[in-house]
């Protein structure tokens, strides 16, 4: 008996264009930032933002769009997932990667397109919207990160009560004493030369097991998935957090009030915004979406009872939702996100 086909495969007969398509964009200062295109050639464009920073795209993300009718590009930012220098932090600034996702965007041919980010990805959607208004036609939020020094904090300092062992693990292995030295540590001892290799890999692996404390924290039904402790896997959490640090230790060269106005920047030439936030998120507050509907009135915010993954499967929907409200209005008239009380 044949074997039914699955949707992918289906998918695929139907729309060849939904097989990914990879592309490299060689910038002036020796990265190579690598992006990815799906969907159907006439669909509506979409950018997606991935989160970390350092994380690489998700191809899982392209589950949230109907690519029958969308166009989904995924920007590996620099230094990340297929873009190199793997884990280069040189030339390696948020203001670079706004000039980056434009330079996609131009390479192409994209008029305007609507903008998807999630944690880290969705404070640089907020950015390149607030530079860049005029290509963009809507943005879509999934665990807001504001890329403040309370949330930094938050992190490394205040979510040592979810994980206390995980917690102890990444001090030892930072050789840190003080909690609040704990961030710059890190960002030492990953930078090139800034440790041996191994003493490099036993920190990436320690930082990831806090890291997946952490959201495990957030939901009884999620399991700790230990990190792969191959060499090749723990040199690209190396590469990971090596980003991550260097862009935290300077708030992501933005900072809550910066990013925030640029957000109404981008709210005040016309560029609708929408968010969805896991009310149980335990690495981005969720006291930031009423940060964001007070600073942009007109932003359509829904909190779900989820944490901060895009994998949880009610954020996932709301999300996928908001995309399809956004973006494809005429199959979800009358459909609009409840606005924060």
């Amino acid at each position: 008996m044949r074997r039914p086909r699955s949707a992918t495969q289906m998918h695929t007969r139907m729309h060849p264009q939904a097989v990914p398509t990879v592309h490299a964009l060689r910038t002036r200062d020796a990265h190579c930032v690598s992006f990815t295109v799906a969907g159907a050639a006439d669909g509506v464009p979409v950018v997606v933002l991935h989160g970390g920073p350092g994380s690489g795209s998700q191809p899982d993300a392209t589950r949230l769009f109907d690519l029958t009718r969308f166009k989904v590009v995924q920007i590996d930012q620099r230094g990340t997932g297929r873009s190199t220098p793997r884990g280069g932090v040189r030339h390696n600034r948020t203001d670079l990667l706004i000039e980056d996702i434009e330079t996609v965007r131009i390479r192409l041919g994209i008029k305007r397109w609507g903008v998807l980010g999630g944690s880290w990805g969705a404070a640089l959607a907020l950015a390149y919207a607030g530079r860049h208004p005029q290509s963009v036609t809507g943005v879509v939020l999934r665990g807001l990160f504001l890329t403040s020094a309370r949330e930094v904090r938050g992190l490394f300092v205040t979510s040592r009560k979810r994980a206390p062992h995980a917690w102890a693990k990444l001090c030892a292995a930072a050789r840190c004493t003080q909690p609040a030295e704990l961030l710059a540590r890190c960002a030492a001892r990953l930078r090139r030369g800034g440790a041996s290799d191994a003493q490099q890999r036993t920190l990436a692996l320690a930082w990831r097991g806090y890291e997946n404390a952490v959201l495990a924290s957030a939901s009884t039904r999620r399991k700790l998935v230990p990190a792969r402790s191959s060499h090749k896997e723990s040199r690209k959490l190396v590469d990971k957090y090596r980003i991550q640090a260097h862009y935290l230790t300077h708030r992501c060269w933005l900072g809550e009030t910066q990013l925030l106005s640029l957000a109404r920047r981008a709210a005040a030439a016309g560029v609708p915004i929408a968010a969805v936030h896991g009310s149980r998120d335990p690495v981005c507050p969720p006291d930031n979406l009423r940060r964001l509907a007070r600073a942009v009135p007109a932003a359509h915010v829904e909190r779900v009872r989820a944490g901060h993954l895009a994998s949880d499967p009610a954020l996932r929907e709301r999300v996928a939702d908001a995309l399809a409200a956004m973006f494809l209005p005429s199959t979800h008239e009358g459909r609009t996100l409840r606005r924060a009380a």
